[in-house]
């Protein structure tokens, strides 16, 4: 009797060990007590852009005009609308009804309510543009390729050119402050403003990769992704970068691109990249830790609109909830 019951004990763990090792939706992290949880998109289309105004509403946007809407923290994504068939790369809402999406061709629409409907904006460029960021309702600038920067003074109606010096791609752009901005993109560019955007001076990053996203943890602390697991550091508000590429480990990174990155605050950022990557650090960037992933599609987009909330996209209409946990 004894030995059927150790049998049946012995079949019962197995398959308990089966089922979580059979690819959950929902991944959790014992260490860090952060959830990673799948949300369905309802959609294929591989998504690029992001932005959650609040833990409730947010939109997603990607190939073949794709733009998706959530109201409920992403429970159900609604699509929407947009009015092209262009890719779209990026996505950005002042507010719950005032936003915009840009993308391939020089394409950038606007919405008046919350991304129901969308209408076209001229811009001077059929180059792809990738980035978007605004520092008051009036100010804002889209960065893209061939060293491509636009910038509007009256709230997104029209849209100047402004000299880069670069014709290297450029594809993210983050504002500190009024005054001071960064914007990375390939070939190791660097550039940062210190007078609100009236120029764009190069930074040496002594690197050739790839960067696609940047973001700060405070005015003067701030991080660069890119290919092949590049991560750099500021210090001093981006005129200074060090190299602090994670080594090869256990699940070595470095042919794995890092595609977007994001501080919730002073100590805590999260990065998202290929195969599905997640890393998490509580320590300013000191060190990174790998988060259990439910995923093995890239992940290409992220938003935290609270430091309790977050989320990411990616390839196949892959979209994650990430609730952050206690430190």
């Amino acid at each position: 009797m004894r030995r059927r019951t150790l049998h049946i004990l012995a079949v019962v763990s197995w398959l308990f060990i089966a089922l979580l090792c059979a690819g959950t939706a929902e991944a959790t992290s014992p260490e860090s007590r952060a959830t990673v949880a799948m949300q369905k998109s309802g959609s294929e289309a591989t998504l690029l852009g992001m932005f959650f105004h609040d833990p409730q509403l947010g939109w997603a946007v990607g190939s073949g005009g794709t733009i998706l809407k959530t109201t409920d923290g992403g429970r159900k994504w609604k699509k929407l609308s947009s009015g092209t068939t262009s890719l779209l790369t990026a996505v950005y809402f002042q507010d719950a009804r005032r936003g915009w999406v840009v993308g391939a061709n020089g394409t950038v629409r606007t919405s008046r309510d919350g991304g129901e409907t969308w209408s076209a904006v001229f811009v001077s460029t059929q180059a792809p543009l990738y980035g978007i960021a605004f520092v008051t309702p009036q100010k804002g600038w889209l960065v893209g390729g061939n060293g491509t920067i636009l910038q509007t003074t009256d709230g997104g109606e029209n849209w100047t050119d402004q000299a880069s010096g670069t014709s290297a791609a450029l594809h993210s752009i983050v504002l500190t402050n009024q005054q001071h901005g960064t914007i990375v993109g390939a070939l190791g560019t660097i550039l940062t403003t210190s007078d609100g955007g009236v120029t764009w001076t190069p930074q040496v990053s002594q690197s050739s990769a790839t960067f696609f996203d940047v973001a700060f943890a405070d005015e003067a602390n701030g991080w660069a992704v890119g290919n092949a697991g590049a991560l750099f550091q500021t210090t001093d508000g981006g005129t200074h970068w060090i190299d602090r590429t994670l080594p090869c480990g256990r699940t070595c990174n470095k042919l794995t691109d890092l595609i977007r990155v994001r501080f919730i605050d002073a100590q805590q950022g999260w990065i998202v990249g290929e195969h599905g990557q997640i890393l998490r650090t509580t320590d300013a960037g000191f060190n990174w830790v790998e988060e259990a992933s439910p995923v093995k599609r890239s992940l290409m987009a992220l938003s935290f609109p609270h430091t309790t909330a977050g989320w990411a996209a990616g390839e196949g209409g892959t979209i994650i909830s990430i609730s952050p946990g206690r430190r």
